[in-house]
């Protein structure tokens, strides 16, 4: 059994390790293509994403891309901002907390490989297709 009394919550920096080797493991042929996405790891998305992706429950979004997405991108577009991918660390934990089927590190790597999916131009029903997780 494992003893939790000295356990304590990954923190900010936890889960930006975790997520950081997941984007030093990507195979080569996507590797490329992540390599100028920013990675932030916050507490919760702001109120102004919130209301934009009409989202009442912080504890809803897990992960964001804000980019635009390389299918769609023009080399002579002027870029204003980096790709970034965005973790929401407490929206994660109270996953991992409630599903309880599924480690930690496998949930970080979904939703980092989930937001990568859409720099690279997928759209969620294109994720679907392919990875049935969030069922």
């Amino acid at each position: 059994m494992t003893d939790w009394t000295e356990a304590k919550a990954p923190d900010l920096g936890d889960i930006e390790g975790m997520a950081r080797e997941i984007f030093a493991g990507l195979p080569a042929e996507f590797a490329g293509h992540a390599q100028d996405v920013h990675l932030r790891v916050e507490e919760f998305a702001d109120e102004a994403t919130l209301d934009e992706l009409e989202i009442d429950d912080p504890l809803e979004l897990t992960g964001l891309y804000d980019g635009v997405p390389l299918t769609d991108k023009l080399a002579s577009d002027p870029q204003h901002f980096p790709d970034t991918v965005r973790l929401y660390r407490r929206a994660i934990l109270d996953e991992w907390a409630s599903r309880g089927d599924v480690t930690l590190g496998d949930l970080v790597r979904n939703v980092v490989i989930h937001e990568l999916a859409h720099h690279f131009g997928w759209s969620d029903d294109d994720i679907a297709r392919i990875d049935r997780w969030w069922e």
